[in-house]
């Protein structure tokens, strides 16, 4: 999905042998302001997919390799059987890879998480997004405190859990504040946050460019906060670096488990 995202930190990933698959379509079942998947009736599940995952995974030679897919409502398990055997088939065939699995949230039914869950990647991530004023109008198929005991789920399960912000939607400086504040309480350990840039006119409007200094600000809050690993700045997306941050999330446990 690279380079049809027309991602700005292609060639910095690349380089890090790093890479984003999308998964189970290109028709999303719900449909939230600012992201640009086409929201409709998805095709029948491709049941192979996961196994062509894995295959280009291989085939590209990755040191890391993220999965995030459309919500599919449609299906009984919400798609929560593709999301774990993607995962399963990069590990069975790829060793060495990490992965790292950014999921919907299967309107946190905790067997649906639990069957992700086991597939044991290397980084559980559920975005949050955005925060708990603007948040029905910007992904109305979500909740906020759904989003927030998805990520505290996976942290009870024993994963390292990531969340992303999206800023430039109508949100104000403190409500940023407090989802991070809310985030660290849930379980998250590695954040990401990132300026909104609007997809077309049917999408949400830029309510305002972030200036590079609150992104500056707003690592070091982060940091100071408690999360294990930050990144933040206006090209920043959810998957940036995303192998780095996962090493920081582990050194971090590692850092804890010997203090203690």
């Amino acid at each position: 999905v690279c380079q049809s995202a027309g991602c700005p930190n292609i060639f910095e990933c690349w380089e890090d042998r790093e890479a984003t698959f999308l998964i189970g379509g290109d028709q999303c079942t719900r449909r939230c302001d600012f992201c640009q998947i086409d929201t409709g009736k998805p095709e029948d599940l491709d049941r192979d997919e996961p196994r062509r995952v894995a295959e280009s995974v291989r085939t590209m030679n990755l040191r890391y390799a993220t999965i995030t897919g459309v919500a599919r409502d449609d299906l009984p398990d919400g798609g929560a059987w593709l999301y774990a055997e993607t995962v399963k088939q990069i590990h069975e065939l790829n060793p060495g890879t990490g992965v790292e699995n950014l999921i919907p949230d299967f309107n946190g039914v905790p067997d649906l998480l639990a069957e992700v869950f086991e597939s044991r990647p290397e980084v559980l991530a559920h975005n949050l997004e955005t925060v708990p004023r603007i948040f029905k109008r910007i992904r109305p198929a979500f909740r906020y405190e759904r989003s927030l005991d998805v990520i505290t789920q996976a942290r009870d399960f024993g994963l390292v859990t990531k969340s992303n912000l999206i800023l430039g939607m109508g949100e104000t400086r403190e409500e940023v504040s407090q989802a991070l504040v809310d985030l660290h309480s849930a379980g998250c350990e590695l954040i990401t946050i990132t300026q909104y840039l609007r997809p077309s006119l049917r999408h949400h409007p830029v309510e305002r460019w972030v200036k590079p200094e609150e992104f500056v600000e707003l690592q070091a809050e982060a940091e100071g906060i408690g999360f294990a690993g930050v990144l933040s700045g206006p090209l920043v997306r959810s998957s940036y670096r995303a192998g780095r941050l996962y090493k920081q999330a582990i050194e971090a446990r590692c850092d804890n488990s010997q203090a203690g």
